[in-house]
């Protein structure tokens, strides 16, 4: 509303992260307003190739620029110390370190899937460790106590910054069982790439499946398959050659294509190019 109202800058450019997937009674008041900032835009920028095929973006191709997300990797990269794997081992309650570690890292609400990883438990012999809060809570860990998992899983809650590198580097999978499109790229998995942690997605049609490559930064599987995710787990899990592959391809990939740096230098890139043009 406010490019619509206010007036234009030198150039507009959008960032779209995603569709509106569920809120159906606010997107008929949004898409009008949507389309026209769309419509005026100089450049849209996207965060990984799948978007580019969403019915809002695709009248747009001439105008439409891939720039991967980026966080700081630094933190994720290095080895955390011996003293802060002691403080978050003695601060959180994560089990004995002979025992497999699956990782899942976000806030707890329906699309992040969860539940699906919860009930492929059962087939997995392995601590499930669950950072974050969210409106699913409650639910989800009812449901760990009727599949009869409860002692399987570890709810942290929210986690400092400053422990979640360690956490990370603990864990011996990274697990990301979306269940919905509005799980648009998964940032959460280029921290454990970065980490060295192989990771195992779900292919919602949207970024997720870009990040993890299958097959060589981790596996992808269909969304709310809990026994096609528990065999891909299993295979990981018995295979610790096969894990430290993956996570090394997984670092390099994290490096080359989603640091901060690289994001600042294409914006930076794009921002140049349109003012040159409007000069």
């Amino acid at each position: 509303m406010a490019n619509w109202l206010l007036r234009p800058a030198t150039a507009t450019v959008i960032s779209y992260h995603s569709d509106v997937v569920r809120q159906a009674g606010l997107l008929r008041l949004y898409k009008p307003l949507m389309k026209r900032v769309l419509n005026r835009a100089d450049a849209i920028i996207y965060g990984s190739p799948p978007m580019k095929h969403s019915v809002y973006l695709r009248p747009h191709a001439a105008k439409l620029h891939l720039i991967p997300y980026g966080v700081p990797l630094d933190r994720f990269l290095k080895e955390p110390s011996d003293e802060e794997f002691d403080r978050v081992r003695a601060r959180y309650p994560i089990g004995s370190a002979d025992r497999s570690k699956l990782l899942f890292v976000g806030r707890l609400r329906y699309y992040k899937g969860l539940n699906v990883l919860i009930d492929a438990l059962p087939q997995i012999d392995a601590q499930l460790i669950v950072v974050g809060i969210g409106p699913m809570m409650d639910e989800w860990q009812t449901l760990a106590r009727a599949r009869g998992v409860a002692d399987k899983v570890t709810w942290l809650g929210e986690v400092s910054d400053a422990d979640l590198p360690a956490l990370y580097h603990l864990s011996d999978l990274f697990v990301l069982p979306a269940t919905h499109a509005s799980e648009a790229f998964g940032l959460v998995q280029v921290e454990a790439m970065a980490s060295g942690v192989p990771t195992i997605c779900t292919e919602v049609g949207t970024g997720t499946s870009w990040v993890t490559q299958d097959g060589q930064t981790g596996y992808v599987v269909a969304p709310n398959d809990p026994a096609a995710l528990a065999e891909k787990i299993n295979r990981l899990l018995a295979d610790p050659p096969l894990r430290q592959t993956l996570g090394a391809a997984g670092r390099a990939r994290a490096q080359a294509e989603f640091a901060v740096e690289r994001l600042i230098g294409r914006v930076e890139q794009l921002y140049q190019t349109l003012i040159s043009r409007s000069l």
